[in-house]
């Protein structure tokens, strides 16, 4: 009983150690930056993915309204001239707004930052934001839910499979439904929502997170069928654990939609 709950603890403490990884270097979470400007130290986040028909807000705390800022855009992929967009103060910070795009439409840009005559460009790197249509919480919350489910049952299984544990054919199923429903049924709802297709990996587009998710499935099924026939088909199951952590390790959202403001077509694997 205290190895099986040792055990448990470790793919639970496992599983949010990836799940702190994909936020960290997923393409479309916010961008860390900090300056030095008048003798302030500032710290905030820049948006790289904004979903709803709104335009994207970008805000910096401020001290005081001695703080100025603008923010310079284009859409991305385009010969569009730079545009610009003054911020203004409002409750202690600095609030500018990136104009509606397209589901899977970008723009790319830069934040100048100003106080006493001295100005300085806030962001080390130009910063790219997705637009997304806006995805329901009753569809999201789920899909997240289950899909770091698959990964908590995938890592565990894995481990039952290495020590020749009674429970690796109850945990295999368990992974296998999990990994079905989040990924290949409340994804492509996900997709529908943000960008207006529910399929958009093999064989009709290139995205990326639709591929891999396939490919882990396909693994996890072969491990299914394989552990059922015998439960001494240990080697699959492992497999497909180490296929599923690798899906895991590409950062999330890469490869993934993007608006063609030429074609008007959504296109994949950008």
């Amino acid at each position: 009983m205290l190895k099986s709950t040792l055990l448990w603890i470790f793919a639970v403490l496992f599983t949010i150690g990836i799940a702190v990884y994909q936020r960290l270097t997923g393409p479309t979470y916010p961008v860390d930056e900090e300056i030095t400007l008048a003798g302030e130290h500032l710290e905030f986040e820049l948006p790289r993915s904004h979903g709803g028909p709104t335009d994207a807000p970008v805000e910096i705390e401020v001290p005081d309204n001695s703080f100025d800022g603008k923010i310079k855009f284009k859409r991305l992929g385009t010969n569009d001239s730079l545009r610009t967009i003054s911020m203004h103060y409002q409750d202690g910070k600095l609030i500018g707004h990136l104009p509606h795009q397209p589901p899977a439409g970008k723009l790319k840009y830069e934040l100048f930052l100003e106080k006493d005559n001295e100005q300085l460009k806030a962001n080390e790197e130009t910063v790219v934001i997705r637009f997304k249509g806006a995805v329901p919480n009753y569809i999201l919350i789920p899909h997240i839910i289950l899909m770091f489910t698959a990964m908590l049952f995938s890592t565990r299984t894995g481990i039952e499979a290495l020590i020749k544990g009674r429970q690796t054919y109850l945990y295999t199923t368990i992974t296998l439904i999990t990994l079905f429903l989040g990924g290949l049924v409340l994804g492509p709802m996900v997709q529908f929502h943000a960008f207006g297709d529910a399929w958009t990996g093999w064989p009709v587009g290139g995205d990326l997170t639709d591929n891999k998710t396939l490919v882990a499935f396909i693994f996890w099924l072969i491990a299914f069928f394989r552990i059922r026939k015998s439960r001494e088909n240990r080697v699959w199951v492992i497999i497909a654990a180490v296929v599923l952590l690798a899906v895991y390790l590409i950062p999330h959202s890469a490869l993934g939609s993007e608006y063609n403001y030429e074609s008007g077509k959504v296109e994949t694997g950008k």
